[in-house]
């Protein structure tokens, strides 16, 4: 075949659709059985929903108008200027992207890949020829470790845990909770399910973490919770590049810096088809190039977030700094609801 690719996520779906509507013969290798549940925030910025409607995926939801930072009493908002974002049960979105591959003819086999051997004309994996692998295996990417991409951290880890309430949303806005150690991602789903992620450094369990927010826990009280907590972390994965020969890392396979912006699901539907074309050209390393240019944004801006949260002080002095400068922060969330890759024009001020 021309291209395998390892994981069955978004990462790899995406890609796969992206193959096939380039001609390329491709299947799709996920270990898991049938939809696949992940720890995650859920809301889908601007740049992600527009990504999917372009390939013919339009998973239900709920519109989100923009992003809430919130601090005991304090509060500060702003619309996305791109249009409103989605939030999306993981599970309706993964089901969403893999149909549209099997409408699109792609194979989707339940198998693990353990060796992966390439030379010049294609690659190998446990017998297996392609022409070209994408590795969209995860945060913590087995075809990554082997190929010895990624880089060791001594940074304190984050990690993320996350709980779906049955409770009517109180809010059109993803609310993002501030606290001493921790932040609170709360996400509309559906009509009568909210998602609520903490993201932390702190060990502890979930209800643990949710008394740092006890406006939160109130809200939340008597509400019953839809299924079990899930975890994921740690959130952070160098990696010294993103291309070995023939094999190509897309989603979060690729490096991932933190889950503080959002924009994990718009940064792997823009590393899909910058993959694909890396392959129909021949042009592996104008993917590594590409790659950078469409984390960039990502990437400043999530490393300097974190590095100004990271003394209590400082987070506690996040939402009353965004009260004080709301053009700021409006212009910080435009860029997040932006497509990848695309830079904000002038910052709208208002205030």
């Amino acid at each position: 075949m021309d291209l395998l690719v390892v994981g069955g996520g978004p990462a790899g779906l995406a890609t796969a659709l992206h193959a096939a509507r380039a001609g390329l013969d491709v299947a799709v290798w996920e270990q898991r059985a049938g939809t696949v549940d992940k720890a995650c925030g859920e809301g889908l910025m601007p740049g992600a929903v527009t990504a999917l409607a372009a390939l013919g995926v339009h998973p239900p939801g709920r519109d989100l108008r923009g992003i809430v930072y919130v601090a005991g009493p304090r509060r500060v908002d702003a619309d996305f200027a791109a249009g409103p974002g989605r939030g999306v049960r993981r599970t309706t979105l993964h089901a969403a992207l893999r149909e549209a591959v099997l409408a699109a003819g792609v194979r989707i086999e339940q198998r693990t890949a353990r060796r992966v051997e390439q030379d010049g004309n294609g690659v190998s994996v446990d017998g297996t020829r392609a022409g070209h692998l994408v590795a969209a295996d995860g945060l913590h990417s087995p075809i990554r470790r082997a190929l010895g991409l990624g880089r060791p951290r001594r940074a304190r880890p984050r990690h993320g845990l996350r709980r779906h309430y049955v409770l009517a949303p109180w809010s059109d806005h993803v609310e993002v909770h501030w606290a001493r150690c921790a932040e609170a991602y709360v996400t509309p789903v559906a009509d009568h399910l909210v998602g609520v992620a903490v993201l932390t450094t702190a060990r502890g369990s979930f209800d643990d973490h949710l008394a740092a927010f006890p406006e939160l826990r109130e809200r939340l009280a008597g509400a019953e919770p839809a299924g079990p907590v899930r975890g994921a972390g740690p959130l952070r994965q160098d990696t010294s590049a993103r291309t070995a020969g023939r094999v190509l890392l897309v989603g979060d396979a690729a490096g991932y810096v933190d889950a503080l912006t959002g924009e994990g699901i718009a940064l792997a539907l823009a590393q899909a088809p910058a993959a694909v074309r890396a392959v129909t050209s021949g042009d592996l390393a104008g993917y590594e190039r590409e790659w950078r240019r469409l984390t960039r944004r990502y990437r400043w801006l999530t490393h300097a977030l974190l590095g100004a949260t990271r003394a209590p002080p400082a987070r506690a002095a996040l939402v009353p700094l965004a009260l004080r400068l709301p053009w700021l922060f409006s212009a910080t969330v435009d860029a997040l609801a932006r497509p990848a890759g695309q830079h904000a024009q002038a910052s709208r001020r208002s205030g």
